[in-house]
């Protein structure tokens, strides 16, 4: 019998279980296809600041921590797999295209400053200094210096090296239903699965992203409100030393005729653009529309970008809740724990809702940092998805 099941392996399932077993617990991960989901898509910024809002003043906290902590958590993966997870902290660059672009980025600095947390102003000529391939046409910008971003592919490659290491056993299997601990006589939980096997143990974690909320056998009220958004987003690639020039040297966030895109720069030559948000139910299908879109707006910021090969068109779906905040710790079942509904900030907030998660499962107590984001607010608050 495991101490506990982390029911998902994306970049949250195996935080919490690489963490949850180095702190002494038997863990066991089931995923049908670990590291392939949301997280094998996304681009792996860790921008807490450019992505602040007014009503997420919580949140931003919860992501400067965890961005805080990634140095630390990167370089511990490494030197237990021997693996690089692609970690950058050179930045984010965000940028008006046209004049009513810039007005937006002036109203984002008015609000940063507000939740107090900074961005340099800059004027058109200066954002060209830090990115010269950056179209004329762009008005001006703010440099958030201390964003940083991560190659997700990699950092979750790392992370399955790093719990086979600490003998978490990972079962390549969907999940089908749980039997909370106490339910028909029975103390641990049982977790079954789709081959019809069973496995016991004194804790389930979910942490399968909006499918969390699909969970047979719990009770309606300890389901996390979660849904799935999805996002298309792009790979291009960079061959030889002309196409290298053409990529951004940090993270650009653009404001583009009232549209918002992303261009990531990876240290391999790889550029990834994105990202959409559409609610769509579980349609992951890359569109030609969607793929326009991106396409349009990127050359906008950065012409060149015409010169790169198109490596990858994807899609996948987000953990969405009603504020775009997690659902972290008891679910008001005992034995079960909630890990879910990240949203954007999946790959950024790993490293502390790992802390957290492994905290609250050797312990029974929620640690400061996740108080806030338990799923009693939203029974407090009458929200549902």
């Amino acid at each position: 019998m495991a101490n506990a099941v982390v029911v998902g392996g994306g970049v949250i399932g195996l935080s919490v279980a690489w963490r949850a077993a180095q702190r002494g617990l038997t863990v066991t991960v089931a995923d049908p296809a670990p590291a392939r989901g949301a997280s094998h898509v996304a681009a792996g910024m860790l921008t807490p600041v450019s992505e602040a809002a007014y009503h997420e003043k919580e949140l931003l906290r919860l992501g400067v921590a965890s961005l805080e902590r990634y140095p630390g958590f990167v370089a511990e993966l490494a030197s237990v797999t021997g693996a690089q997870a692609g970690f950058r902290q050179t930045g984010t660059l965000q940028v008006g295209y046209d004049a009513d672009d810039l007005a937006v980025i002036g109203e984002l600095h008015v609000m940063q400053q507000s939740l107090g947390v900074g961005a340099r102003p800059l004027t058109a000529r200066e954002c060209r200094e830090l990115e010269p391939m950056l179209d004329p046409s762009v008005r001006g910008g703010l440099l958030v210096e201390g964003d940083g971003s991560v190659d997700p592919r990699l950092l979750t490659r790392a992370l399955l090296a790093a719990v086979r290491r600490c003998g978490v056993r990972v079962i390549r299997q969907p999940v089908t239903g749980i039997t909370p601990p106490g339910t028909a006589g029975r103390s641990p939980a049982v977790v079954r699965l789709a081959d019809g096997a069973a496995i016991s143990a004194d804790q389930v974690v979910l942490a399968a992203g909006w499918r969390s909320a699909h969970i047979d056998g719990l009770p309606p009220e300890c389901l996390p409100p979660v849904r799935p958004v999805k996002g298309q987003i792009l790979r291009l690639r960079a061959t030889g030393a002309d196409g290298a020039q053409i990529l951004p040297s940090r993270s650009v966030r653009g404001i583009v005729r009232g549209s918002s895109v992303y261009l990531v720069p990876r240290e391999s030559g790889e550029l990834v653009v994105g990202a959409t948000q559409e609610e769509m139910g579980t349609d992951t299908r890359v569109t030609a529309g969607g793929v326009w879109e991106l396409l349009r707006d990127a050359r906008a910021l950065v012409p060149g970008i015409t010169e790169l090969q198109f490596a990858e068109a994807t899609a996948a779906l987000r953990p969405g809740t009603p504020d775009n905040a997690p659902v972290l710790g008891p679910s008001g079942t005992p034995g079960v724990v909630l890990a879910t509904g990240h949203f954007r900030h999946g790959v950024l907030l790993a490293p502390i809702t790992a802390d957290i998660i492994a905290d609250y499962l050797e312990c029974g107590s929620m640690p400061e940092a996740g108080a806030h984001f338990t799923i009693e607010r939203f029974r407090r608050g009458g929200m549902r998805s």
